[in-house]
């Protein structure tokens, strides 16, 4: 990560391994346990990019186990 002002972000309920490791490789933020869980940091415009990835990932998860 560069030198550039860290935000975090909690994960949501659902979030698995395998979506938690595709987030690492496609964008630049770490993960940290925090007193309510674990959270992602990294820059503003990397964790908006995860929040999607991770939101996209989980509606596709949930619309696959209702079929």
């Amino acid at each position: 990560m560069n030198d550039e002002r860290l935000f975090e972000m909690r994960l949501p309920n659902g979030v698995g391994e395998q979506m938690l490791a595709h987030c690492y490789e496609k964008f630049d933020v770490k993960l940290e346990q925090g007193e309510y869980g674990p959270k992602l940091l990294g820059t503003r415009e990397e964790l908006e990019k995860a929040q999607k990835f991770l939101y996209d990932a989980i509606e596709k998860r949930l619309k696959e186990l209702e079929e």
